[in-house]
C-alpha cells in the first residue's frame, strides 16, 4: 500500500502558499532597510560628517555701561529699563549748579588772563619809548659835558659845573640802563609770541575748556542706541565719576558664541556659512551667519578659577573653545534677539581652505560713539569768543589762529 506524498497533501499545500507571498514581502522590506542605510551613509558622508553642530550656544552683544565723569547728586532720570533710547539722548542729569559756579570763574579768569596780556603788550611799546628817551637824555648830557670840559682850563666855566655835567653823564648812563633792563624784562614776557598763543591764554582757556566739559558732563547722554538694562541708579544719590548707572544695549549688533568641543574644532575655519536656530522662535526661523574667529583658549583658561590639572587626582575633562559666529543684520531686524538666549548651531565644514586663527589685524574701531566729537568743539567756540572781545580782535582772527 503506497503512502501519498506531502505535495499532494490538502494541508500543506495551503500552507506553503503564505510562505510563497510572505518571502517577496520580506525581501522587499529588506530592500527598503538597505536602501534606506546606503541612502543614509550617503547623506552622512556628503552632508552629516560635513557639519558640525552644538547646542552649547548664546546670543551675545554689546553691553554699554553708562558711567558718569564727574561727580555729583542726580536731579532726574529719563529712561527706565526696557525702553528704547537713541544715541545722544539725555538719560541722567546731576545738580549743575556747582559746575556752573566753576564755569563762571573759569570764563572770568580767561577774560581777566587775556586783558592782563594786552596791558603786558602795551607796556612793552612804553618801555621801549622810555629806553629811546633815556638814549637822547645820555647823548645830550654827554653833548654838554664835551663842550665844558675843553672851557675849564680856560677859566670860562667853573670847576663846579664840568663836575655837574659828568655827574648828569653818570645819571644818564643808569638811567639807561635801568631802561634797558626794564625793556629787556618786559620783551622776555612776550618776546616771540602772539597774545593769542601766549602761554598764560593758553593755560586759561585750557581751563576754561575743563570748566566747559564738566558743565555739560552734568547731563549724561546715550553713548549707543539700545535698550535699557540694569538701571542701579535712583534719584538724589550722590555718585562719583565711574560708577556703573545703568546698561544699553543695542540690539542691532549681536552675535553668537558657540563653544565647541576639541575634536568638533579639526575641521572649521573662518569664514565658514553657519545656520542658527534659537529656542525663543524654534525651528521655524532660522538664521544665517559665518565663523569670525575662534577664541584664543578654552572658557576654563579664562574662569575667574582655573582648573588646577597638575593635581593626583586629575580626571580629563572634554574642553571647549567659543567661535563667535556674526549674524545677518537683516535677519536680525526681522527677528530680534535678546543677549544670552539659547542657540543651536550648525557650521558647514565643506569648504576647509581657511584659517584657524585671523592672519591680520583690524585697524578700524571694532564699535565706536560720535556722542561727545562736539562737546569739545563747543568748548573752543566759546573760548574763541571770550579771547576776541577781551582782546579787541575780530573772531576770524582768533579762529583762524586755532584753526
Amino acid at each position: 500500500m503506497t503512502t501519498p506524498t506531502d505535495n499532494n497533501n490538502p494541508a500543506n499545500q495551503n500552507g506553503d502558499a503564505p510562505n510563497r507571498r510572505r518571502k517577496p514581502i520580506m525581501l522587499a522590506i529588506a530592500g527598503v532597510f538597505i536602501l534606506a542605510g546606503l541612502a543614509y551613509g550617503y547623506y552622512y558622508s556628503t552632508v552629516l560628517s560635513k557639519q558640525v553642530e552644538t547646542d552649547d550656544a548664546y546670543v551675545g552683544g554689546n553691553l554699554v555701561t553708562l558711567t558718569p565723569q564727574v561727580s555729583g547728586t542726580v536731579i532726574a532720570i529719563n529712561a527706565d529699563e526696557t525702553q528704547l533710547v537713541k544715541a545722544g539722548q539725555e538719560l541722567i542729569r546731576l545738580d549743575p549748579a556747582d559746575a556752573a559756579v566753576a564755569l563762571k570763574q573759569a570764563e572770568a579768569q580767561l577774560g581777566e588772563t587775556v586783558r592782563g596780556l594786552r596791558q603786558t603788550y602795551a607796556n612793552v611799546d612804553q618801555f621801549n619809548a622810555v629806553l629811546a628817551q633815556r638814549k637822547v637824555d645820555l647823548a645830550r648830557a654827554q653833548d654838554d659835558l664835551a663842550r665844558r670840559a675843553p672851557l675849564l682850563a680856560e677859566k670860562a666855566v667853573s670847576a663846579e659845573d664840568v663836575d655837574h655835567a659828568r655827574k648828569a653823564v653818570d645819571a644818564a648812563r643808569q638811567a639807561l640802563n635801568v631802561a634797558e633792563k626794564q625793556a629787556e624784562a618786559s620783551r622776555a614776557a612776550i618776546e616771540g609770541v602772539s597774545l593769542l598763543d601766549h602761554p598764560s591764554v593758553l593755560r586759561a582757556r585750557a581751563n576754561f575748556d575743563q570748566a566747559y566739559l564738566s558743565a555739560k558732563r552734568n547731563a549724561l547722554v546715550a553713548p549707543v542706541s539700545g535698550y535699557v538694562a540694569k538701571r542701579s541708579v535712583q534719584v538724589g544719590q550722590r555718585i562719583t565719576a565711574g560708577m556703573p548707572l545703568l546698561s544699553i544695549v543695542p540690539l542691532d549688533a549681536l552675535w553668537v558664541d558657540a563653544n565647541f568641543k576639541e575634536p568638533e574644532l579639526r575641521n572649521i575655519r573662518i569664514g565658514q556659512p553657519v545656520r542658527v536656530e534659537t529656542d525663543i522662535y524654534g525651528g521655524k526661523v532660522e538664521y544665517h551667519g559665518k565663523v569670525i574667529g575662534l577664541a584664543a583658549g578654552t572658557g576654563s583658561a579664562f574662569a575667574l578659577l582655573p582648573a588646577q590639572n597638575a593635581t593626583g587626582n586629575w580626571i580629563k575633562v572634554v574642553q571647549r573653545i567659543p567661535v563667535r559666529i556674526a549674524l545677518d543684520a537683516k535677519e536680525l531686524a526681522e527677528h530680534p534677539l535678546r543677549v544670552g538666549l539659547s542657540t543651536t548651531v550648525t557650521v558647514d565644514t565643506h569648504n576647509r581652505e581657511g584659517d584657524t586663527l585671523a592672519r591680520t589685524t583690524n585697524q578700524t574701531a571694532v564699535y565706536s560713539t560720535p556722542v561727545f566729537d562736539s562737546q569739545m568743539g563747543d568748548a573752543e567756540a566759546l573760548a574763541d569768543k571770550i579771547i576776541a572781545r577781551n582782546a579787541g580782535v575780530p573772531l576770524a582772527k582768533v579762529q583762524q589762529t586755532h584753526s
